[in-house]
């Protein structure tokens, strides 16, 4: 050993010097929980694909029935049941206007002498189904982010306040929670949507009846969580009052958690709102809903399965998006998720 080190060069070991200030910066900038949140929420391909998609679903909703040159509601009885027909697509065999008529495929157009197109075709009243289609989407995305938005209002307050305080009143509010709870949504919603005159209103006010108590929960168990916490603690000890303490200290921490919630309730009310008008409790005719037009399509599924197709496909990628984003801002707002 002593050889070895004897045969050693001068100058193989240094001292190196750090400077104190160097040796304790910080190289890496530092970031807000929600820049933090953002960058892990792009690296999921999937969350971004879905929250592109459905801005575009969002525009063409606002879009659509203005780049088209037919009135939603307007009928030309003579241009009734026309199939699908897209100029430039057509030339590939499909969307070209074509259609089973006594076992033969038939140009229904030109049977019936129709020189315009409709893109998304016809129903039985002669309605441009593409202007509908967009327009249907655009009044089941207003009911449903209207619901959603006031179930997050009403949740987040009734929640916070009966967590918060906790003793008698948590006790007598959480049993009116338990009462709306324990009756069937569904029935509730149909009967009050009986009392009223079937519309927007009647919806949005019957889905937002007990719509809340779920959010409401969340957010409760969560103020639990936190009241107890040293920072709260201290706040109290300098002397902040409850409000302060509940919106300047509590909500920021639970904000998560209700963005998350409120992500998976609004396709949850969007397919309530289409069942409703499926089964004919929704929006009444002429008005148009995703509900109204899957119920439209259904009845003529085996001779127009057109009608029935797009606002299906539409409705299945609405609620997929919002579950993809869901399950990303779940992922991104977890701090148990940082990698």
């Amino acid at each position: 050993m002593t050889q070895n080190l004897e045969k050693l060069p001068k100058g193989s070991f240094e001292r190196i010097t750090v400077d104190a200030n160097q040796a304790e910066r910080i190289s890496k900038p530092s970031m807000s929980f929600w820049q933090d949140a953002w960058l892990r929420l792009r690296k999921n391909k999937g969350a971004i694909f879905s929250i592109i998609l459905f801005t575009l679903i969002v525009i063409m909703s606002f879009v659509g029935p203005m780049i088209s040159p037919y009135e939603p509601n307007a009928q030309t009885i003579t241009h009734a049941n026309l199939p699908p027909k897209i100029p430039v697509i057509e030339n590939l065999g499909i969307l070209d206007g074509h259609g089973n008529l006594g076992g033969k495929d038939v140009d229904i157009y030109d049977m019936k002498n129709v020189e315009v197109n409709y893109w998304f075709g016809t129903d039985g009243l002669g309605r441009d189904m593409f202007s509908r289609l967009w327009k249907g989407t655009q009044v089941s995305l207003f009911i449903a982010f209207v619901a959603a938005a006031i179930d997050m209002l009403i949740g987040v307050i009734y929640g916070g306040v009966s967590g918060y305080f906790g003793g008698r009143i948590d006790d007598f509010m959480q049993r009116i929670v338990e009462i709306l709870t324990g009756i069937p949504n569904l029935v509730v919603v149909i009967l009050f949507i009986l009392i009223m005159d079937p519309g927007i209103v009647a919806i949005i006010i019957a889905l937002t009846i007990t719509g809340w108590t779920g959010m409401s929960r969340v957010v409760r168990g969560q103020v639990l969580k936190y009241k107890s916490q040293e920072f709260v603690l201290a706040s109290r000890t300098l002397g902040a009052s409850d409000s302060r303490i509940i919106w300047k200290h509590l909500m920021p921490n639970v904000l998560g958690i209700v963005i998350i919630n409120t992500m998976f309730t609004i396709p949850s009310a969007i397919f309530f709102e289409a069942f409703l008008s499926f089964i004919g409790l929704g929006l009444q005719a002429p008005d148009a809903s995703l509900g109204t037009l899957i119920n439209d399509g259904y009845k003529l599924l085996q001779f127009q399965p057109h009608i029935l197709a797009f606002p299906a496909i539409l409705l299945s990628l609405i609620m997929i998006s919002f579950n993809l984003i869901g399950d990303g801002l779940r992922d991104a707002l977890d701090p148990k998720m940082k990698d």
